[in-house]
């Protein structure tokens, strides 16, 4: 996420009445469960809802134990209850996706916080009878916000999955093809097309399919996924051209190595 943004989770005042917390918190060590987790929420925060050590790394679960400070069985153990319970998914990239925190981000930019704290410092102190009643002007601004957020989520209604999936089994046929659409990848579309369109998810997968390193042409065999294309950093360095096959200067065919793109990756 871009900086010069503050970012925080907007937790529900029913979170801790959901079925699912419930659930969890009634289990043996449910409690510390639910601290792990609120931890992860806010430690993917800045990634869209994504957790990784590093673009070549994900986390292991002794690291996940580390950065949050909790006994690695629990970690162990959550973590498979959040699977099952589908609040978390580990992609086949090992990357792991906190299902529900691109519905609970919000946001401002330093110089709204600024006036905000300028305008709260102005307000006169209330008693608890008074009301804060809003300018027209104020609520009018209100409301425009508000058909703007229907218009936004108007189109996200609008967004065809099943095209870019079929886009990518038709043009990526060197790699895995990918028969459904989770929640997780849907989400993960819906972003992308936020700043992209659709004719750059074409262009994304046809340089996929041109590139020897990511069909595995590299040391490791290591080979990209559907799910590690689609990722925000990941099709960036795509569409820029950071993995077309490159030539020696002889004129030769280079031979793909893992540690030339280790920057890459």
């Amino acid at each position: 996420m871009s900086d010069g943004k503050y970012y925080w989770l907007k937790l529900k005042r029913d979170f801790f009445k959901r079925h699912d917390i419930r659930i969890v918190e009634g289990m043996p060590n449910g409690k510390e469960y639910i601290l792990f987790y609120l931890k992860l929420l806010c430690e993917s925060v800045d990634h869209e809802g994504s957790l990784r050590f590093s673009d070549r790394i994900p986390y292991s679960e002794d690291m996940l134990a580390t950065i949050t400070s909790t006994n690695i069985d629990i970690v162990r153990n959550a973590v498979k209850v959040f699977v099952e319970l589908q609040m978390m998914e580990i992609m086949d990239d090992g990357t792991i996706f906190m299902t529900e925190v691109n519905d609970m981000i919000g946001s401002e930019t330093e110089w709204a916080k600024k006036k905000r704290e300028y305008r709260a410092s102005k307000l006169p102190e209330l008693g608890h009878d008074e009301d804060i009643v809003l300018p027209l002007s104020d609520k009018s601004k209100s409301l425009e916000k508000e058909i703007e957020i229907e218009k936004e989520t108007d189109k996200d209604k609008r967004v065809n999955y099943q095209l870019i999936a079929d886009m990518y089994n038709e043009i990526c046929i060197s790699f895995p093809r990918i028969r459904s659409l989770s929640e997780q990848r849907k989400k993960a579309i819906k972003a992308r097309l936020r700043t992209h369109t659709e004719e750059d998810f074409k262009t994304l997968f046809e340089k996929a399919e041109a590139s020897d390193f990511l069909k595995g042409g590299n040391k490791r065999n290591w080979s990209a996924t559907f799910d590690w294309l689609i990722n925000d950093t990941n099709m960036a360095k795509v569409l820029d051209g950071n993995y077309d096959n490159r030539q020696r200067s002889s004129g030769n065919s280079k031979d793909w190595d893992f540690t030339d793109f280790a920057n890459l990756v």
